[in-house]
């Protein structure tokens, strides 16, 4: 059990501090705990997608991992910023 929990809080923890960071970048603040993670959580898969599809990898390792959920994370979050300034 505790080997399956580890992969788990890894990724929470990657993605927290990769929606931490991007949303620093696009100067829009932290989004809280949660916020931070989901925005991370789904720029990860973004970012995974992204880079398999170009063939690109940013590099390998935790740090690999939190730089290409922070790149996803960025895309999210321009995508979203152009989503809610056309209302």
């Amino acid at each position: 059990m505790e080997m399956e929990l580890i992969p788990l809080i890894t990724s929470l923890i990657i993605g927290g501090i990769a929606g931490w960071l991007a949303g620093i970048v696009m100067r829009r603040g932290s989004f809280g705990i949660i916020g931070n993670i989901l925005v991370g959580l789904l720029g990860g898969f973004i970012g995974g997608w992204l880079s398999s599809t170009l063939g690109i990898t940013i590099g390998s390792g935790i740090l690999g991992m939190i730089g290409t959920a922070f790149v996803g994370a960025v895309i999210l979050l321009i995508i979203i910023g152009f989503v809610f300034r056309r209302r």
